[in-house]
């Protein structure tokens, strides 16, 4: 057998107590602890919470205080966001701006240990985004240390018709994100990468033909079984039960749901809870007030949330611009069935066998599409439960977050040399 690798992973982004981005920084890292030897240099904010897990700072990770930068470009950009949880597209923009300076002290630290050959492998994890050019790529090439990035994510257009949601967003930039391709230092990155690992079907398309050949298709979610270890019953004798769980911002599609659901749960046909808080919160409360059946919990706790969603059958997720989709993981490692919009990440995670991926379209089209679905659903629940059992044995297979950091040692055998072919888990490589 050939030994463990020695892999330097960088994740600014690594939180085992926040959700989204660093919660995939984090639970990816702690995974590929099961395949490489791994050092994890993250940001210092997260210097606690990773201590809370008992990792001894110095023997298994180092944080990086970036602080002086970092603070007062945050403090800006949450004021040209205008409100929690919009402007995502401007957060990551001053978030690429400052990235920079924290690789500048993550070599300052660990260039002479590269150099050194300390290390068999540099990945670096987080940022998720595709606009965060990295320097380390060119250094680690010179050292003769490879170099992989990713899983990278992002950057799906809002599509046709939504542009009163994505001003709602306060998404001005979304509009001029493309440009950072022309980016100077992202063509080096990418060639002086020895792997790219892509997290959507989108992002790979965004590679230059040129540098496909290094691309890997790796969807960046997973699951920890440990948190998601309940099973939805499946009972389909009463009311349906859906569940919605995200921020309740427009782009998720909560209120397209209300309308959806309306003639169903005045029926008694389905009950609807929705886990979630954001500035949609009041409006969709007054939505709801002479809807019977729908429950509003709010925001709960990551470990929380499972409890809710194992009660339901389907998760009715109709969001228009998902990039990972982890919900949608989630739902399903309960068996609860997802129902989704054919648009960007969900849909790339929903098979015939485990879920309902519908047509993107108009608002209209795409209430009426849920109605249509939710209603014949609710006249033949009797596919359901075959469907959620599907689903959990797809989770099990390939999205827990030991079969990711399998995934991902296939990469690092390629950029090694000990593995010929290109790793290709969810053949979607082109050739």
């Amino acid at each position: 057998m050939q030994p463990r690798p020695k892999v330097l992973v960088i994740a600014e982004a690594a939180n085992p107590q926040w959700t989204s981005v660093p919660l995939v920084g984090w639970s990816l890292t702690a995974a590929l602890r099961g395949v490489a030897d791994v050092h994890l240099v993250t940001q210092v904010r997260n210097r606690d919470a990773i201590a809370a897990e008992g990792w001894v700072e110095g023997v298994d990770f180092t944080a990086i205080d970036s602080e002086a930068l970092m603070r007062p470009l945050w403090k800006f950009a949450s004021l040209l966001r205008m409100g929690e949880g919009k402007g995502w597209s401007t957060l990551q923009a001053i978030s690429s701006a400052s990235y920079p300076y924290f690789e500048h002290l993550v070599w300052k630290r660990f260039g002479a240990d590269i150099r050194a050959g300390k290390y068999d492998i540099v990945h670096r994890l987080t940022p998720l985004t595709p606009t965060a050019v990295s320097s380390l790529a060119k250094k680690c090439k010179a050292a003769g240390v490879p170099f992989v990035l990713g899983p990278l994510n992002g950057g799906v257009p809002w599509p046709n018709g939504f542009d009163a949601d994505r001003r709602r967003e306060r998404e001005w930039l979304s509009c001029v994100r493309g440009v950072y391709k022309a980016m100077p230092g992202r063509g080096r990155m990418l060639r002086d990468a020895a792997a790219v690992i892509t997290a959507s079907a989108h992002t790979m398309g965004e590679v230059p033909a040129q540098y496909r050949g290094k691309t890997v298709y790796i969807p960046e979610n997973a699951i920890d079984p440990a948190r998601f270890n309940l099973i939805a019953p499946q009972d389909v004798t009463g009311p349906l039960r859906a569940v919605f769980v995200g921020r309740l911002v427009p782009y998720k599609g909560p209120e397209m749901l209300l309308q959806a659901m309306a003639p169903l749960l005045r029926q008694g046909r389905m009950v609807l809870d929705i886990i979630g808080a954001g500035p949609l919160d009041e409006p969709l409360r007054a939505m709801a007030t002479d809807l019977p059946g729908v429950t509003f919990h709010g925001w709960l706790d990551h470990r929380a949330v499972q409890a809710v969603m194992a009660r339901a059958n389907l998760l009715t997720f109709p969001s228009i611009r998902e990039f990972g989709g982890g919900v949608v993981l989630e739902a399903m490692a309960l068996g609860v069935v997802p129902v989704v919009c054919d648009y960007a990440g969900p849909a790339e995670l929903v098979t015939p066998e485990t879920g309902f991926a519908l047509p993107i379209g108009s608002r209209d089209q795409i209430i009426a599409r849920f109605h249509d679905r939710l209603a014949t659903l609710c006249d033949d629940p009797t596919a359901l439960p075959a469907m959620g059992a599907a689903a959990r044995a797809l989770i099990a297979d390939r999205f827990t977050w030991a079969r990711k950091a399998e995934q991902i040692a296939g990469v690092y055998d390629w950029v090694r040399g000990q593995s010929r072919a290109r790793p290709d888990p969810f053949l979607r490589n082109p050739t």
